[in-house]
């Protein structure tokens, strides 16, 4: 099985988590396309910080 990079533009480093496009094309230039995106640790860490406010927003409508 091939280890998955980060799909961030200028990143190589290994990837840990998947989210979806749509989100993560807000924050980062991505490479490739697809309807997943695949993100390193500090990438993904990144990317929990900048959506914090949507994914609250989110759950609440789960009420």
């Amino acid at each position: 099985m091939s280890e998955k990079t980060c799909d961030v533009v200028g990143c190589d480093k290994e990837a840990v988590k998947t989210v979806a496009r749509k989100k993560a094309e807000k924050i980062f230039s991505l490479k490739g396309k697809g309807t997943k995106v695949h993100l390193c640790k500090e990438h993904y860490k990144e990317f929990k910080k900048k959506t914090k406010k949507d994914r609250e927003l989110e759950r609440i409508g789960w009420v």
